[in-house]
């Protein structure tokens, strides 16, 4: 009987939220927030008229900060709505991060006044549950309270950006004033209670189930001594969670806070778990093939786009580990000729070949086109395992084979060994389509998060080879700049439950290679003596491999002069151990200038592009991308993390020398008297700087010269509208348009990041996953070009 009541509730106000949602759309901001001030002061007042109670004290005093909140509010959306479409993409694409925001603030505001309205008319009733109304007027009051905090930010972001720029350009104790504040915010307040309050109601008890998963498998965790074993069972451990949100919370905070890359390596990998990814290929569409092949670390020739009588050699990926196989998987929706080749069948890995019993008169014809799929993950987790139910649909509906990458994931195998092993799969799928079933006359590269920003730069990769690029490209809310820049919409990662700061910023000190770990005592021990020499050894030479890399590039400022062609070759400056990591720039390198340009990339950051559709070069001499010669992060640089722990004393001396005539601290974007909830979670543990390879264009293609993203296929982005990385989209898809490039961009609303993986939980995540594979068709099949 109490399930079922709990049930009655919770559908009562899931279906109160949507209408409150809509609600809020038929209202302009200042009338919300004049009718949810009217009705705060009137529930204040009864509530201080009810006597020295504790409820009726914390009622009154909720409705007041929802007054003092909702009023200092309210001007600054205002502003930022005033002039966000100087953001957009387009017209027709009104999208942004500043948008983003003030919806999501809308979104809490219109919680606030449903809620309010409810408890003006039920106050005195004797159904009224005044405890329970309380508990959820607190933490949504502690969330607009946190989101007004954010709108400052942005107002502040808005004050020093050129026009038209998303991204944060501040000299350098702003930015540490920045990070030192946004950084310490309470972050508990978005994870329980006020989960997912921006989404479409249909995903937030996903994100409810999600959130007790964590939390449940943070403790299982926490308990293993070696923190990597994982478990189903790990998952349904969390009642106590369950019922107690703030709890869940609090717990959700800690944990991003605080636990390493390696835990979410292991949480995303649990779809992978094989009762759970068995129950999800029962749901999903059965297809006659799903193959698992290992590709020969052997080199081959492909021939040249420019003049096909000469090849390439395409190599097999060496950085990091050395030759290795890559694995892929091929999915087809029917058995087409040469799917079940003597040859392919050599290429097949032990789980062998899943063919579906299915009566089939006989092998269906080669298909025309390819899908080339390259999985997202954040860089460190899943395989195409994970995204196979969805590339399942992909196949039927589409009528193509799909052959989805398996790269080496981070941190054992930082960049570029990922990058290496998508261009050596693309080229080998290229050269041998008849295999996979496909002629090979349209191909299309498709990813998501991660894998949009490897499609990408395959596609960059293979320019600067001469072999073909593909016809097109869909990437879903790609990442487009690891250099860790604050934007609008990267604010939302604050209250994103899928993409916390922390997280992301772990993700790409993991890809980048710079990874770091801090541990606390009781970890230290946890870890025994092994465990910490192994820590001290890997620390050591990741500071030995940075600290070489300063050396150079210090060494080639002091000579007062940028690195030349005719300086010395790569091999004598790079050290014995990196050699292998100069193979991602080799092929780029051996091309003539008019490929690359001659844009300078040592201290290319977002404020030094362009978005004027001009391609302008320097007579700086072109300058190797490899890592090892991207120069350090100047003063200049924005830096989204924090600095190193040992620049802590060079910040407070530089602070006590000329602090007399500068631009006022990020601090003063607050106004006096306000004042946003800190975290109780302690110092966030997360990289500490930004790493120069992260400026490498085939890292963050929104970095590459005009040149590079010129030989770009058409690009088709689908994005979210409330993902932290929307700002990625918007501004790659600006410097595409300001290039005469071909570039679509879709924005989707209310829906988080990572929408394929869910295309099955509800009407709005199909939509959106149709909406990529009608980007896809476009690719595959282009519209006929008109008669002349």
């Amino acid at each position: 009987m109490g399930k079922d009541f709990s049930r009655f509730y919770q559908m009562r106000n899931e279906y109160r939220l949507v209408k409150a949602s809509a609600f809020s759309h038929s209202m302009d901001l200042r009338t919300m927030t004049q009718s949810l001030v009217t009705l705060a002061e009137d529930n204040t007042a009864f509530f201080s008229s009810q006597g020295p109670g504790e409820t009726a004290r914390r009622l009154s005093n909720v409705f007041a900060g929802v007054r003092e909140q909702a009023l200092g509010l309210e001007p600054t959306l205002g502003h930022l709505l005033g002039v966000a479409h100087h953001f957009d993409l387009d017209t027709e694409t009104p999208a942004n991060g500043y948008r983003s925001l003030v919806h999501t603030a809308r979104c809490c505001l219109a919680h606030l006044l449903h809620k309010s309205r409810y408890v003006a008319s039920n106050r005195r009733s004797i159904f009224f549950r005044a405890s329970h109304n309380l508990a959820e007027l607190e933490a949504y009051l502690a969330a607009l309270t946190q989101l007004r905090a954010l709108a400052y930010y942005a107002q502040r972001l808005l004050a020093i950006n050129r026009p038209g720029v998303l991204f944060f350009e501040g000299d350098e104790g702003l930015t540490a004033d920045f990070l030192q504040e946004y950084v310490t915010l309470h972050k508990g307040c978005f994870y329980g209670r006020c989960l997912g309050f921006q989404f479409t109601p249909a995903i937030r008890p996903f994100l409810q189930t999600l959130s007790i998963g964590l939390v449940s498998f943070g403790e299982h965790y926490k308990r293993n001594e070696t923190g990597l074993s994982v478990t189903a069972s790990s998952l349904f451990t969390g009642g106590r969670f369950a019922i107690d949100p703030e709890l869940r919370g609090a717990e959700f905070e800690r944990i991003i806070q605080n636990l390493d890359v390696h835990f979410w390596k292991a949480f995303w990998n649990i779809t992978e778990i094989e009762v759970l990814s068995s129950l999800a290929n029962m749901a999903s569409t059965t297809v006659r093939v799903s193959r698992l092949l290992s590709l020969p670390p052997e080199a081959f020739e492909m021939p040249l786009t420019s003049d096909p009588k000469l090849t390439v050699t395409i190599s097999p990926p060496l950085a990091h580990t050395g030759p290795g196989p890559v694995l892929a998987r091929l999915i087809s929706y029917d058995l087409r000729e040469g799917q079940d080749s003597k040859m392919l069948n050599s290429l097949v890995k032990s789980e062998g070949s899943r063919l579906e019993l299915r009566p089939r008169p006989q092998q269906a014809p080669r298909s025309r086109a390819l899908v080339v799929h390259i999985h997202g993950g954040g860089f460190v987790a899943q395989t195409s395992k994970s995204h196979e139910p969805y590339l399942k649909n992909w196949a039927q509906e589409l009528g193509v084979p799909i052959i989805s990458i398996d790269y080496s994931l981070a941190p054992e195998a930082p960049f570029p060994r990922a990058l290496e092993e998508c261009f050596f799969a693309y080229c080998w799928a290229v050269k041998h389509c008849d295999l996979l079933g496909s002629t090979g006359e349209r191909i299309c590269l498709a990813g998501d998060s991660a894998g949009g920003n490897l499609c990408i730069t395959v596609s960059l990769r293979a320019a600067a080879y001469g072999v073909r690029v593909p016809d097109g490209i869909m990437a879903a809310y790609p990442v487009t700049t690891l250099q860790p820049s604050a934007s609008p919409s990267r604010l939302l990662s604050l209250m994103d439950p899928l993409l916390p700061l922390s997280v992301l910023s772990k993700c790409v000190s993991a890809y980048s290679g710079t990874e770091t770990e801090d541990h606390s005592d009781s970890d230290q021990k946890a870890l025994g003596m092994m465990g910490l020499v192994q820590r001290d050894t890997s620390l050591f030479l990741r500071d030995l491999r940075l600290g070489a890399s300063s050396w150079l590039n210090s060494f080639l400022e002091l000579s007062g002069r940028k690195p030349q062609k005719t300086s010395l070759p790569t091999s004598e400056v790079v050290r014995p151990t990196e050699s292998m990591r100069r193979s991602v720039s080799e092929a780029a390198l051996a091309q003539p200038e008019g490929l690359l340009g001659t844009d300078t990339l040592k201290t290319l950051t977002i404020k030094d592009l362009s978005f004027k559709g001009n391609s302008q070069t320097s007579d700086t001499p072109e300058m190797s991308m490899s890592m090892e010669t991207l120069g350090p992060s100047t003063p200049s640089d924005v830096n989204f993390f924090l600095r190193p722990e040992n620049s802590h004393e060079e910040g407070e001396a530089k602070d006590d020398v000329g602090t007399m005539g500068r631009a006022p601290r990020v601090r003063a974007a607050f106004p006096e008297g306000f004042h946003p909830r800190r975290s109780s979670q302690g110092i966030l543990h997360m990289p500490l700087y930004s790493s120069p390879i992260v400026k490498n264009p085939f890292m963050s293609p929104l970095l590459a010269p005009d040149s590079m993203l010129k030989t770009l296929p058409p690009v088709h982005i689908v994005a979210c509208a409330l993902d932290p990385m929307l700002d990625d989209s918007v501004m790659f898809a600006r410097r595409l348009r300001d290039l005469g490039q071909p570039v679509t961009l879709n924005v989707v609303e209310d829906l988080p990041h990572g929408f394929l993986s869910l295309a099955a939980l509800c009407r709005e995540t199909r939509q959106a996953t149709e909406l990529c594979v009608q980007r896809i068709r476009l690719v595959l099949n282009p519209p006929a070009a008109p008669l002349s």
